[in-house]
């Protein structure tokens, strides 16, 4: 198993399977819940007050609070009451968001860099306990504390762009990498990240989410992440993660066979050997194999995504356990 292994859910869940997921991962030792921040979807801070009541030792992560929907104030404000209740047991993570999300609610995300340099200072000062005097060009603390007091909690920065990764690295605690990344994809995020690090003189923990999925007839394992992958991949924004992993995949095609809602087309493209340079899938070896590459690129902490299901989720672990 390795050293840390969190799960992520995205708000889709729905209350008893997520309560019965949050058991089974606090049984079998996860380190962080991952609490997703999707506009539209279940709303992630009472999903992780609800996650830190019901388990006694897993960590949650707010993941990943949009300052373009969520001012940082509010975000740290949530982070550091949830610390005062169960201390020593919560991360607050930033992101820019879900560009189609932002556009649904008539957001635009305008200026990312300094937008998020500027939440994490916000949170940073914030979190400090001391009175916060912040000027920003897009945000603005004067004269105000968080009535908590000082609190220790690490911020995460997920991030993807060159950019964002260096920032990651400069300012954050910790940076966390898109699920549906190769290994190969991610040690040249990292490499990015230290970029970063090196500028500041400084070393962040490294989290990378990773669609997991396992059984003992590989193609029903890949076959429950087909999908998703081929929604993830189609995007542009993911040509350099396919070449860098070898993989062979249509995304023209692919966007056109989503948009007819062409299953059998979308099955075709995202072929066996694209599901598993993307994922960790397959038999219970394959997985431990596929966990292992990822590890072994400078992943601090592992967070299986893509369990739906609480049986699915202890095969997984016990997987994860036999290594």
């Amino acid at each position: 198993m390795p050293s840390e292994l969190g799960l992520s859910f995205d708000g889709s869940e729905a209350p008893d399977a997520l309560r019965a997921m949050i058991e089974v991962a606090d049984k079998s030792g996860a380190s962080t819940i991952w609490q997703a921040s999707h506009l539209f979807q279940r709303e992630p801070i009472t999903r992780s007050a609800l996650t830190l009541a019901g388990t006694s030792k897993v960590k949650i992560a707010l993941m990943a609070m949009s300052p373009y929907s969520v001012h940082p104030v509010y975000a740290t404000m949530a982070a550091a009451t949830l610390d005062e209740y169960f201390p020593g047991r919560v991360q607050l993570c930033f992101g820019v968001g879900a560009p189609r999300d932002l556009e649904a609610a008539g957001l635009v995300a305008e200026h990312p860099l300094g937008t998020m340099r500027e939440a994490i200072g916000v949170a940073r000062a914030l979190l400090s306990g001391e009175t916060v005097d912040f000027k920003g060009d897009r945000f603005r603390v004067s004269g105000r504390r968080l009535a908590n007091g000082a609190r220790d909690i690490p911020i995460f920065l997920a991030a993807s762009g060159p950019q964002m990764l260096e920032l990651a690295g400069a300012a954050a605690d910790g940076v966390l990498i898109s699920a549906a990344t190769s290994p190969a994809f991610v040690r040249w995020t990292l490499g990015l990240v230290r970029k970063g690090e090196q500028a500041a003189g400084r070393s962040i923990k490294k989290t990378a989410l990773v669609y997991v999925s396992t059984d003992d007839d590989e193609r029903v394992a890949r076959d429950r992440l087909r999908r998703t992958l081929g929604f993830i991949l189609r995007g542009q924004h993911h040509a350099r993660n396919l070449e860098m992993a070898g993989s062979i995949l249509d995304q023209e095609a692919l966007v056109a066979a989503y948009a007819r809602e062409d299953w059998g087309a979308v099955n075709a493209l995202v072929t066996d050997d694209v599901v598993m340079r993307h994922s960790a899938s397959g038999t219970p070896d394959q997985v431990r194999t596929a966990l292992a590459s990822y590890e072994s690129v400078g992943i601090d902490e592992l967070v299986a995504s893509g369990v739906s299901d609480p049986t699915h989720l202890q095969k997984v672990f016990d997987t994860l356990k036999q290594a």
